[in-house]
């Protein structure tokens, strides 16, 4: 995933014959898409609901928040940390760019709405929920976008 958003936030958007800001946009419309959690009420999304609103309950912890990740309904950290890095590098380098396109809220939303829950994974020295969920039932709820809250 962070690839993708580096891959984007690179490019000159100013080449010919292709949409840069539109495909800027698009991505960042794929990290909101997955998020997990209760969802902002200026959600682009619109098709998504709130989801995973009792991950960590278990275990006692809030881990309610961050992002899905290989098409299922599990969240895992490392890769989330590195996407999240990958966008924080692409707004350093490339912001006023996404700032002259309009997205640069959006990307600056995405970072805080990953780093947010990233905090929330590390609540007390030597630990670390480093994956939530269940990707044995996570591909079950694809049909399902949002509403669940059972992992």
């Amino acid at each position: 995933m962070g690839s993708l958003f580096l891959l984007i936030g690179i490019l000159p958007l100013a080449l010919a014959g292709h949409d840069y800001r539109q495909a800027l946009s698009k991505s960042i419309l794929f990290f909101e898409a997955q998020r997990s959690g209760y969802l902002p009420t200026n959600q682009r999304v619109k098709w998504r609901g709130h989801s995973g609103l009792n991950d960590g309950k278990i275990s006692g912890v809030n881990l309610v928040g961050g992002y899905y990740d290989a098409g299922d309904n599990v969240k895992f950290g490392l890769p989330m940390a590195f996407t999240i890095t990958m966008m924080s590098w692409s707004i350093i380098e490339y912001g006023s760019q996404m700032a002259s396109s309009g997205e640069l809220g959006h990307a600056i939303a995405s970072v805080k709405w990953g780093t947010d829950y990233l905090i929330k994974s590390h609540p007390q020295p030597y630990v670390l929920y480093g994956e939530v969920g269940d990707g044995h039932t996570g591909p079950l709820l694809l049909a399902k976008a949002g509403g669940h809250d059972h992992l």
